[in-house]
């Protein structure tokens, strides 16, 4: 296979940017400054985490598709970019990185233009945005566009459903893995290690995010913390478990309880997490808004009388993203008016964080959006995963 390495046909990545072109006259834009790395691998199939440092694209109105990088990533973008336009901004002190998107602007026309920009992304950071007003003030127009890719890339093509499945298939492996192992006595480091194993032999990426695993005295927390240790007895442990294929990502979440004791408060919150998951699978059709899906949620677990348990979004979409997250908006929360179409791909959580008590119970899984009903995609256990 030649380069560049890409995982899409031709045909789709110039779909997807004549998508954006049309998009911008529709808005009447000139072009966008992509700094938003998910959304550069969209267009032209870039592979890199040196947005971490510096990396800008530009689309112009007028087809024009270019790189604005570092030496550092010239090797990148020739294995893995469709767009072959490469300007280099010089690491050097005293020059500012605002020069080289200018300069590159300038190339293509945009004096005097409206440019959209993304400012939502972990790729523009605040000193690069200033530096850019300063830059570009009375030269060009600057217009948040933040959400003209991101969108549309909520709904997914046939080949990146495919990305999601292959992902969910080897997370349901490593999630079997990660009970089989987990036990009074078991060695964290050891369980996380299978699971990476697993994720690495199957060929898949492991995922943007670092896969929580609380026990003990962490066992509340939904993030990832440093420190390893062994599972007690009596505890509670809760796994939010991700892969990535090509970067498509899947997700699930549970909690093991080790005995001997069991305690009954968990079972019921359990169950209640059991219920909730399956009443917002089946909320999960087109048409629907993600606030009436959280609703729902909402709903189901107050009924249990749990409503002071529950988290304040119950999930979010699943696509191709990079470190430091693998959480991407639009968030299921109250009132979001966001209406579910065909294909999009949403991770649903169930949580009940009973502070108070100092217990926890969680339920989630990946599902793609269809008119028949949710496509479940990543798969964990309906009755209590109890390890003694």
């Amino acid at each position: 296979m030649p380069k560049p390495y890409v995982n899409f046909s031709d045909d789709e990545f110039r779909e997807r940017q004549a998508r954006v072109r049309r998009e911008l006259a529709a808005r009447d834009l000139d072009g966008l400054l992509v700094s938003r790395i998910e959304d550069q691998h969209w267009l032209c199939g870039l592979d890199t985490d040196g947005f971490v440092i510096f990396h800008v694209m530009f689309i112009g109105s007028g087809g024009q598709l270019t790189h604005v990088t570092r030496t550092a990533d010239l090797a990148s973008i020739d294995y893995s970019s469709l767009c072959d336009d490469v300007r280099v901004w010089e690491d050097a002190q005293g020059n500012p990185k605002s020069k080289a998107i200018k300069d590159m602007l300038e190339s293509h026309g945009m004096a005097g233009k409206r440019v959209g920009i993304q400012l939502d992304t972990f790729g523009l950071l605040p000193a690069l945005h200033l530096e850019l007003r300063e830059a570009l003030d009375g030269w060009c127009e600057l217009v948040d566009a933040s959400d003209l890719i991101r969108l549309m890339r909520l709904v997914k093509s046939p080949a990146e459903l495919d990305h999601h499945r292959q992902a969910g298939r080897i997370l349901d492996r490593a999630c079997a893995r990660a009970i089989e192992l987990t036990a009074p006595g078991a060695d964290e480091g050891h369980v996380l290690a299978e699971v990476y194993r697993i994720i690495w032999e199957e060929g898949a990426d492991i995922p943007a995010s670092r896969m929580p695993m609380g026990h003990g005295d962490k066992a509340m927390n939904v993030r990832y913390v440093t420190g390893r240790g062994s599972i007690g007895e009596n505890d509670q442990v809760t796994f939010e478990m991700g892969d990535a294929w090509r970067h498509y990502h899947v997700a699930d979440m549970f909690t093991v309880l080790t005995g001997p004791k069991i305690d009954p408060r968990h079972l019921k919150m359990h169950e209640a997490c059991v219920e909730a998951l399956g009443s917002v699978q089946a909320a999960l059709r087109p048409g629907r808004t993600l606030g009436e899906v959280f609703e729902v949620h909402r709903a189901t677990l107050a009924a249990h009388g749990f409503e002071h348990a529950i988290l304040k979004a119950c999930g979010y979409t699943m696509g191709a993203t990079f470190p430091p997250t693998w959480m991407e908006q639009p968030m299921i929360y109250r009132d979001n008016p966001l209406v579910l179409e065909p294909n999009m791909v949403f991770f649903t959580h169930m949580i009940l964080s009973d502070q108070k008590a100092g217990l926890i119970m969680s339920l989630g899984e990946t599902s793609i959006i269809t008119y028949a009903g949710p496509e479940v995609i990543t798969h964990v256990p309906r009755e209590p995963i109890i390890q003694r």
